[in-house]
């Protein structure tokens, strides 16, 4: 059995990308940029791994004249700061929802002992807001590790968060179980020798997923059950702690 699974947040655990692509947005517009990203535009952007590495990167793609470059740069903080700000006020409105099989994951885990941890480019306090609107304090509380993108020199697809979040926990890569729903988190996580269960989202799906130990299109629950056609390595129509023995196993 595991000793601990180490969750992406963004994507992993809630399909949080539209509300960071409208925070954005409003970041924008409130400090008076015309800036828009659509759907379209940002499932581009979200190639680059941070929300301040996103803006920058934007920035310099729009061949600005170098003075006004320079100030569209030193505003970026700034703008990614009330961006922050908008996005956990979304959060903890109760506007976002786990995807399928998360919660009871996460149950499973604390009943069993498998340790909770958390890997993710976002920042702290994005984490901390869906976790409480979503699981509650007390399942804030029970995530033994908490590692965000800020923490780190390197973001996705560096393995920097998860060799991090492998220190805190005093644990090595084949003890762990790490979820991931993008191919640069995918990177990451394997990159530290962690075997991977990947589960795609809107944003993500048709990335390679090569190098994951399991793909499934969630983690099902038993009122949500998965496919037969994707199930068939899981001893139930959804994945549980006693299905990652295996991965742990190979790992070893």
């Amino acid at each position: 059995m595991p000793r601990a699974l180490i969750f992406d947040v963004d994507g992993t655990l809630a399909d949080t990308e539209e509300a960071h692509r409208q925070a954005f947005n409003g970041a924008f517009a409130r400090h008076g940029y015309n800036w828009r990203w659509n759907s379209d535009d940002y499932r581009q952007l979200l190639k680059v791994a941070g929300g301040k590495e996103r803006i920058t990167h934007f920035i310099r793609t729009l061949n600005l004249e170098r003075e006004r470059e320079a100030q569209c740069l030193a505003e970026v903080g700034m703008l990614h700061q009330t961006k922050t700000a908008l996005y956990t006020h979304h959060a903890a409105g109760e506007g976002l929802q786990l995807r399928s099989g998360v919660a009871r994951l996460f149950r499973e885990a604390i009943e069993r002992g498998v340790q909770l941890a958390l890997a993710t480019t976002t920042s702290e306090a994005n984490v901390q807001a869906l976790i409480a609107s979503t699981l509650g304090e007390e399942a804030l509380q029970s995530v033994a590790v908490l590692v965000a993108g800020d923490m780190v020199p390197n973001k996705k697809p560096a393995p920097d968060v998860y060799l991090l979040a492998l220190e805190k926990l005093k644990l090595e890569p084949r003890q762990c179980v790490a979820f991931e729903d993008s191919r640069n988190g995918l990177r990451a996580a394997t990159a530290a020798g962690i075997p991977t269960v990947v589960t795609p989202c809107q944003w993500t799906e048709g990335e390679d997923f090569t190098e994951a130990w399991l793909t499934l299109p969630e983690l099902g629950d038993p009122d949500r059950r998965l496919p037969d056609d994707v199930s068939t390595r899981l001893s139930q129509p959804w994945l549980t702690i006693d299905d990652l023995r295996q991965a742990v196993q190979n790992a070893g």
